[in-house]
């Protein structure tokens, strides 16, 4: 998306990638595009738009992920900043917000217990019937050009336990930055 964040009257480019970077580069100058922000997600970007959404005169920039969460970055300031000895008071409008916000974290936490309450009992029950759950897999597999290796990236709205991968030519793993998976190797009997 194009729109102008910063407040500076120019519209900024607005990128959200695959591999969960959100990125704000500026025309500064004529020639090419300068980085002057990015922020880092837990998994891939699917959309991007900037705008007004949460608050009157703060710009936000929202990015919706491949499960689904909306995430809001807004220029909003976080923290204010009081006086010596002075206490920060929280405006009622805040105060309202942080209460429903804290209902509504309550009423979803009894929902999951209800839930979870009827998943036991309906699995211990002797006419349950159990099913592997049906989830669509975003996966991707890319070269790259400067080290001359392939990317896997396999991602799915569920925890991914186990992935298993098998060659009939010797393959090197490469360690990346954001991989949390501890690799293991096995040796196939050739028959």
């Amino acid at each position: 998306d194009s729109f102008d964040i910063l407040g500076d009257g120019v519209k900024e480019l607005l990128v959200g990638r695959d591999d969960g970077m959100i990125e704000i580069y500026n025309f500064e100058s004529a020639d090419d595009p300068v980085l002057r922000h990015d922020y880092a997600l837990s998994e891939s970007i699917s959309s991007i738009q900037g705008g007004c959404v949460g608050k009157d005169g703060y710009d936000e920039i929202l990015a919706a992920t491949y499960s689904g969460w909306l995430t809001g970055l807004t220029t909003e300031p976080v923290h204010r900043e009081g006086g010596s000895g002075e206490e920060l008071k929280l405006s009622q409008e805040m105060q309202n917000k942080i209460s429903s916000l804290r209902n509504e974290l309550e009423q979803l936490q009894m929902k999951v217990l209800q839930e979870r309450e009827k998943h036991q009992q309906s699995s211990h029950s002797s006419t349950a019937v159990s099913s592997v759950p049906a989830f669509s897999v975003n996966d991707k597999f890319a070269l790259n050009k400067d080290d001359a290796s392939y990317s896997l990236i396999l991602e799915v709205q569920t925890a991914i336990d186990n992935v298993l991968v098998q060659s009939d030519v010797p393959l090197d793993l490469l360690d990346v930055d954001k991989n949390s998976a501890v690799v293991s190797f096995s040796s196939c009997d050739s028959e």
